[in-house]
């Protein structure tokens, strides 16, 4: 999965991709680098500490966040980063699945569903924001790929899903 992560001025590209051993890989800017995310405490609430090991550093990261949007503090630094996926920023992205008039919205990658945002029978604008779902700490929103009705709504909050797992079915 690629995800784009803007810092001030700058867009950083990382590829991240599961291994075989249970593992992650993962490339920043087309550079191999060794990755380890190791939760340290979680508040409850929607801060995190992370231990975060990037090649040989290793950062403790407090992490504030939102769908998409990042409030960091490490090494006395504190910041803001905005993390965009590849089918965010697709028309055509492997977040949904079009069937004979309808469209499932599917998980495109393995993770933990965190928030459902619409319910069956809502109405929905293209873009509209209707599942949060949470893999390798970072929260992904997946949005409604053109307007429509909700039809069904295949996950709860709490469920963990595979790749490719019908979340939502628009009509």
């Amino acid at each position: 999965m690629r995800y784009y992560v803007a810092l001030g001025a700058r867009e950083v590209v990382v590829d991240v991709a599961a291994r075989p051993d249970g593992g992650w890989q993962a490339s920043i800017d087309g550079k191999d680098v060794e990755v380890d995310v190791v939760p340290v405490a979680d508040s409850g609430g929607p801060s995190r500490l992370l231990s975060l090991r990037i090649g040989p550093r290793v950062i403790d990261l407090m992490v504030e966040s939102s769908a998409a949007e990042l409030h960091f503090a490490a090494v006395g630094s504190r910041g803001q980063a905005r993390v965009d996926s590849e089918w965010a920023r697709s028309d055509t992205s492997p977040g949904h699945r079009r069937a004979e008039g309808s469209d499932t919205v599917v998980s495109p990658m393995p993770g933990r569903v965190v928030r459902v945002l619409v319910a069956v029978e809502d109405n929905v604008e293209r873009g509209a924001p209707l599942v949060v779902v949470e893999a390798m700490k970072m929260e992904n929103e997946l949005r409604a790929p053109r307007a429509g009705r909700v039809t069904e709504i295949r996950v709860a909050a709490g469920d963990t899903v595979e790749a490719g797992a019908k979340l939502v079915v628009l009509a």
